[in-house]
């Protein structure tokens, strides 16, 4: 690896205060109103997903002593029900429960939260993850209804343009950005191939944890249990011939289709976090640790675009460079954002999503940043390599990104 400058050796030298990773799991990733978590509820699908990722890091409920999850569209912010799925899920009332939203960084800045409060010494173990049942509560939640009417009769355009449709802000970096119909569908080809190989391969086996949720037998109608062992939203084959005969969602003339766009979806992830010294005084190995994120503001009917500011603030923050990172996961919200992002970093597009992204594997929005942070690791220790970065972009108009080293 090449040299570093003094603040990247910093990162890279371990320290007893350190943020360890002790795990980091996910559900399998369905289509929602079509896949198996249909007739799933957010909690039942998040449940086993905080039980495995205890497990996985060999420690015991009690030991955490607070939980994050993300989440978008839940009923008041997922705050009641996700206590509950806490504590049905075996963990004691000790272990203390909220929620954040962040949009489609949710899970990540759960994540970050719960870092920063082992950084500043508030505790020693957390759990950080995203849930989110769009089946459930897309169409019904997905836009706001009683917005304000100072806030709709405003004069001040990106205050209005926070409740654009997001298919709006593709087609408007589309155009901004010069990115043609052909490359989006050329880069959602690519996008299916690699996950393709990756659930042949068994890439992500190590990080999916199999949820039993209960579903409406069709026949029957009645619930009956059923397992989601894998993705459902993989398309193995995929051809640009196939895509490129999609028909644009937003306007005759626009370039984002159901094709080049992230899927509409059902999942949960979560990551255990705990302070070094804790970790090694119970023999414990981590996976690696987080070292930070950074978080830019842009335009809101551009909102795609978010990492280009992002990730150039977080390499700054942290001293890495950009040609030492060695695994990128850069959510796929759109086609036309993922590619304006990587041509304006100039990112090296064998490093991004080499395993495909929300495209491919779908996008239930207050479980991607954890899922994608499981993903990446997986990925560092495919390749035995040590640097990665999560980022993505946010409604109205953010960019995230964190970076993390592998250990083991």
């Amino acid at each position: 690896m090449a040299a570093f400058n003094r603040v990247a050796r910093n990162v890279l030298q371990k320290s007893p205060n350190d943020v360890v990773l002790l795990s980091a799991v996910r559900s399998p990733i369905n289509r929602s109103f079509k896949g198996g978590y249909k007739d799933a509820h957010p909690e039942d699908i998040l449940m086993p997903v905080m039980k495995a990722a205890v497990q996985r890091a060999q420690i015991e409920p009690k030991d955490v002593n607070d939980a994050m999850i993300g989440n978008v569209l839940a009923e008041l912010g997922f705050a009641k029900t996700g206590r509950m799925a806490l504590n049905h899920a075996g963990f004691p009332n000790s272990t203390t429960f909220h929620t954040v939203n962040r949009q489609c960084s949710s899970s990540l800045q759960a994540i970050t939260h719960i870092s920063h409060a082992i950084m500043v010494g508030q505790i020693d173990v957390g759990l950080a993850g995203g849930v989110e049942s769009m089946s459930r509560n897309y169409g019904s939640r997905g836009v706001p209804t009683d917005v304000s009417p100072t806030l709709l009769g405003s004069t001040v355009k990106d205050a209005r343009d926070c409740l654009m449709p997001m298919g709006i802000t593709s087609e408007n970096v589309a155009e901004r950005y010069n990115v043609d119909r052909k490359s989006q569908d050329e880069y959602a080809v690519q996008s299916h191939a690699r996950a393709s190989l990756a659930q042949k391969e068994g890439r992500f086996d190590w990080e999916l944890v199999p949820v039993t949720v209960q579903r409406i037998d069709e026949t029957t109608g009645q619930p009956t249990g059923f397992e989601v062992t894998k993705d459902d939203g993989i398309r193995h084959g995929l051809t640009f011939e196939k895509v490129s005969t999609l028909k644009p969602v937003f306007g005759e003339n626009g370039k984002s289709t159901a094709g080049n766009s992230s899927q509409i979806s059902d999942g949960a992830s979560s990551t255990i976090l705990a302070r070094r010294s804790w970790a090694e005084e119970r023999g414990l190995t981590p996976l690696g640790r987080f070292v930070g994120t950074q978080v830019s503001g842009c335009a809101p009917d551009e909102m795609g675009i978010g990492p280009i500011y992002a990730i150039p603030a977080l390499l700054k923050y942290t001293g890495i460079e950009l040609k030492d990172i060695d695994t990128i996961e850069l959510n796929e919200a759109f086609a036309s954002q993922t590619l304006a992002c990587m041509r304006v970093l100039g990112l090296d597009e064998e490093k991004v999503n080499p395993n495909g992204g929300a495209i491919a594997l779908g996008h239930p929005t207050g479980a991607t940043g954890a899922r994608q942070t499981a993903t990446l690791f997986g990925e560092l220790r495919r390749q035995d390599k040590e640097l990665g970065i999560v980022s993505m972009c946010a409604s109205t108009g953010h960019g995230v990104a964190s970076l993390f080293v592998r250990e083991s």
